[in-house]
């Protein structure tokens, strides 16, 4: 006999649907098998499927997984459970509690206008010099790179030339971080971003609200000012209200349902 779970897809970071990044949500009364969790997000084929579970003091535990595994942090299927617990799984709330099984604790607050604060671990970058030349990865030659234990931060001179990046994906898979992330000063905002993820089978992620623990204290520093408006300029592309604050980062945005539908579990 089967069993049946609902699947959300809501799309994050952006107003209205077929924008930002979509992720499907999966809560759950208690956790599936991990190898089912995994195949559930590979059949998916978005950037993460996320699955939570209500805790007895009404927090909730979080787990992500891309297409090829589970990761430690991830913003856009938090914001977009966050939306769904808000919006329509306890709609008198106006703020959630994540529980990661890292140990971070993910709060997101409900704001006016619809817009959802998330607040963040920052990880700050530091300078770094790659086990691999960049150059020939992203088709253009870095003004500086910096990297944590994740992420490795290629800064550009424009924006321009982060949406001319092409990358060398097979290449990409030899360098020593999980993400790389390409920014620059933005024309319209603070800043913008691209993310490319293959090591996760995610070769562009549409937006990132995780990167942004990296790029928030990278460009508070340069730009001088802890409020700023970035942008994450893939091809679907997405607005994130992002801030710092000590060792915490803000990051806002919207989400919008786009599909419901029930999975039959073996």
């Amino acid at each position: 006999m089967s069993t049946t779970v609902t699947l959300y897809q809501i799309d994050a970071f952006t107003q209205s649907v077929f924008g930002g990044n979509p992720a499907a949500i999966c809560p759950l009364n208690a956790w599936l098998p991990e190898p089912v969790m995994q195949a559930m997000a590979t059949e998916n084929n978005l950037s993460e499927t996320a699955f939570f579970v209500i805790r007895d003091d009404g927090h909730y535990h979080i787990r992500w997984f891309t297409p090829a595994a589970e990761i430690d942090l991830a913003g856009h299927p938090t914001l977009a459970a966050a939306w769904l617990i808000l919006e329509r799984l306890a709609p008198g709330r106006d703020q959630v509690v994540f529980h990661t099984q890292r140990g971070d604790t993910l709060t997101v607050t409900r704001m006016d206008g619809g817009m959802l604060s998330m607040d963040f671990p920052s990880r700050p970058p530091a300078p770094w010099t790659p086990n691999r030349d960049l150059e020939p990865i992203i088709g253009q030659p870095p003004l500086e790179v910096q990297a944590n234990d994740r992420d490795v931060l290629v800064r550009l001179p424009d924006a321009a030339a982060v949406r001319a990046v092409t990358v060398d994906q097979n290449a990409l898979l030899g360098v020593d971080r999980e993400l790389l992330l390409v920014t620059a000063p933005g024309d319209d905002c603070d800043f913008v971003s691209r993310v490319f993820a293959p090591k996760h089978g995610v070769p562009e992620d549409p937006v990132t609200g995780s990167a942004h623990c990296t790029l928030i204290p990278f460009w508070a520093g340069r730009l001088g000012k802890d409020e700023m408006l970035a942008r994450q300029v893939s091809a679907r592309g997405g607005e994130l209200r992002v801030g710092l604050a000590g060792n915490r980062v803000r990051i806002a945005g919207h989400a919008v349902l786009y599909m419901v539908g029930e999975v039959l579990l073996p």
